[in-house]
């Protein structure tokens, strides 16, 4: 079992790659790691001498004063230099830098230096290095005016502001459950590579990404309706969108019901996407559900008896209630990285719709157990 630790692990890519790398707990054991540990030698020292990988993934990326970016980069690769040295560690290093390193700019430049004062260590030290050189990343969870522009609009549309373009070159893409698939990849691979270019799965024009977002905005968070999605990299720009919408308040939404001397009609679901759709009764008492998903899209509609949904983000503490009843059709959709479950809180069998975008496949089935 290869022990794992990662500098910059409640970042944004952090989180991403500790949480999938706790999907193979026979394979990879994690290493914490707290950002205070930069600034005690002692507990750097013990967290290297632990570590058979590292990845180092700390880093400033914007910042008003680009002097203190070059430094701050420089400065926690050469924090970790010294201490792998002090250490006396053979670890498999592996450090996040960008394309652009080879721009005129101090974040580039502070990426390179930090890569190579790794390099050098490994070739001095008997280490490893695998340089990860990084184009753009976008994804679930990121932060809005920080880590892409894809964060920014898609917090802007789901929070009553409005995107602006400032410059509509194009740009390339990777999203980040790539990127953390690579990174598992090469550890699983376990060869120095000092420079490894990671190839964009998708070069998009910030205007083209914008259309994308205000569809499913007008569609989606709106109006209820799954998109159209003709491709990976538009599935994993709706999953991120949705992301940034406050579930709290967002949800349940209420169906339109339709009643006349016959009995009501209900639309549950509108989509430009295939699938599976099915349902479910359930005893009073009952909980079902208790996993999450890393790519599904899925939607619980209750319509008959009462229950409780709930979601847990699965790197917090925080529990979602909401409450529906079948007098008042409505629905709740399932998050990425969300456990969820669905309880029959009544006193009569709970009748439930769900839908889901793939039809499950027991070789890949993309669910993980984890209580609410």
């Amino acid at each position: 079992m290869k022990k794992i630790g990662i500098t910059g692990q409640n970042g944004f890519v952090g989180k991403h790659l500790y949480n999938t790398l706790g999907l193979f707990p026979e394979e990879f054991q994690r290493i914490d790691f707290q950002k205070e540990y930069f600034e005690n030698e002692n507990e750097l020292d013990q967290f290297v001498a632990n570590c058979d990988v590292i990845i180092h993934l700390a880093a400033m990326n914007r910042h008003e004063n680009e002097q203190f970016i070059y430094e701050t980069n420089v400065g926690l690769a050469q924090k970790l230099v010294d201490s792998l040295k002090r250490a006396n560690s053979k670890a498999h290093v592996m450090i996040s830098s960008s394309t652009q390193e080879e721009r005129d700019n101090l974040y580039g430049k502070s990426k390179k230096e930090g890569r190579q004062a790794l390099a050098n260590w490994a070739e001095e030290n008997g280490g490893k290095i695998t340089g990860l050189i990084i184009p753009n990343v976008f994804g679930a969870f990121g932060k809005p005016f920080y880590n892409s522009f894809v964060a920014t609009f898609c917090h802007q549309l789901t929070h009553g502001e409005t995107p602006t373009i400032a410059n509509d070159g194009e740009v390339k893409l990777i999203y980040v459950q790539e990127l953390v698939d690579t990174i598992v990849n090469e550890i699983r691979e376990g060869n120095s590579k000092p420079e490894f270019v990671i190839d964009a799965t998708a070069t998009k024009k910030v205007s083209e990404v914008l259309v994308l977002l205000n569809d499913y905005k007008t569609k989606y968070f709106d109006g209820g309706e799954i998109p159209v999605i003709n491709n990976t990299f538009e599935h994993n720009l709706f999953n991120t969108f949705r992301s940034y919408i406050d579930y709290k308040t967002h949800y349940p939404v209420k169906f339109t019901q339709h009643t006349d001397p016959r009995g009501a009609f209900v639309e549950v679901i509108r989509l430009g996407i295939g699938g599976q759709c099915s349902f479910s009764t359930t005893v009073p008492g009952i909980t079902r559900g208790n996993h999450y998903h890393t790519r599904k899209i899925e939607r619980f509609a209750v319509i008959k008896g009462k229950a409780l949904i709930q979601l847990r983000k699965i790197d917090t503490d925080e529990v979602l209630d909401f409450y529906l009843d079948g007098n008042e059709p409505a629905y709740v959709d399932m998050p990425i990285w969300y456990t969820h479950n669905i309880k029959n809180i009544g006193n009569e069998e709970l009748y439930t719709i769900f839908w889901i975008n793939e039809a499950f496949n027991p070789e890949d089935a993309d669910t993980y157990f984890l209580e609410v």
